[in-house]
Order: C-alpha cells, then structure tokens, then sequence
C-alpha cells in the first residue's frame, strides 16, 4: 500500500490501515523514544502516548517533506513535553563556558557498536540525555533546543558539552576495559 493511500485509509477510520500504519513507523519511532527515557517501560509509554498524538493530528500533516519526518516530529516532541512534565530538566545548571573537549581517542567511537552507544546515551543525566539528543542527532541548533525546553541557549550549550564528556568518559572506560580482557 503506498503512504498516501494509507494516510487517506487512517483518515478515515480503516483501523487495518491504523494498525499498519503503526507497523511501519513504530519500530523508528520506539529507538527515538529510546533515546530520551530512562529506561525502556518510559520508552513504551512515550511511544504509545505519541502515537496518540500521531493519529489525532493525521489530519494536519500537509504532505510537505516525508512523513516519517513529521511523525519523528510529533514523537521528539511528545517525548520533550512528557520531560518537561515530570520536570526532569528544571536541573539543568548553566555555565558561563562550555569546556573545551578535545577528542583524545578517535578510534573509540568506530570500536563501539550502536546498542552500547544507545546504552551510554541512556545512562546519561536527562538534562544531558536531552539536550544531547536533540542537537547531535535530531540536529536542531541550540537557539531552538533552547526554544523548545524553555532553557537559555548558553544553558544548552553547556548541557551539551557537558554530555559529550559524560560519554567520552564511558567510552574511554569502557575501552580501557576491553584492552585489560586482551
């Protein structure tokens, strides 16, 4: 079934085309969730919150750019709104500098697979988890991560940094980890 006919299907009501269309996406949309809970029963409740999201405003997707981005939209933003909710990032402390963060060791990342990468993303402070997320892989700016978190950009900057070497750490830890096993 191509995606405008399944849009027009789930307009409609056709729960087979619901179903499949949460088949299609679903399975994206829960690593994106994935990556902003804490743990994995957070994640299956911002995935089936965001569906709900999802199919109540259908209706308002315009058919401008892929849908699969504006379901990614709609479900980045159901995650945001559900930590701003519990108030996870009201912890966030601004710097008046970011630190410079130097990469000492290049090879670390191509040594990692992506579920430990997950992993270590997973196991970072929210605020950090955040922010991480919505700049080095969403690819929003920190002017609008500011925006959307209702923080000041140095703020998110600084959450960023500070993230970066939260997993640099780990990654470093963890290698020196690996090359004692050998």
């Amino acid at each position: 079934m191509d995606e405008k006919q399944l849009l027009k299907d789930c307009l409609k009501g056709d729960v087979k085309a619901q179903k499949h269309f949460y088949e299609q996406f679903a399975p994206k949309m829960y690593g994106v969730c994935l990556r902003y809970a804490k743990d994995r029963s957070t994640a299956e409740d911002y995935l089936q919150e965001a569906f709900v999201k999802v199919f109540t405003r259908l209706k308002s997707y315009r058919s401008e750019g892929s849908l699969e981005g504006w379901v990614r939209r709609v479900v980045v933003n159901c995650c945001l709104e559900q930590l701003r909710k519990s108030d996870i990032l009201k912890y966030s402390i601004e710097l008046n500098y970011a630190h410079q963060i130097t990469d000492t060791d290049a090879n670390i990342s191509e040594q990692i697979h992506a579920t430990q990468l997950l992993e270590h993303i997973r196991s970072l402070p929210p605020g950090f988890r955040t922010v991480f997320n919505l700049f080095a892989i969403e690819g929003y700016s920190h002017k609008e991560i500011a925006g959307l978190l209702q923080i000041s950009e140095g703020t998110s900057k600084s959450q960023y940094a500070r993230a970066r070497v939260w997993l640099q750490h780990k990654l470093e830890k963890e290698s020196s980890i690996e090359n004692d096993r050998a």
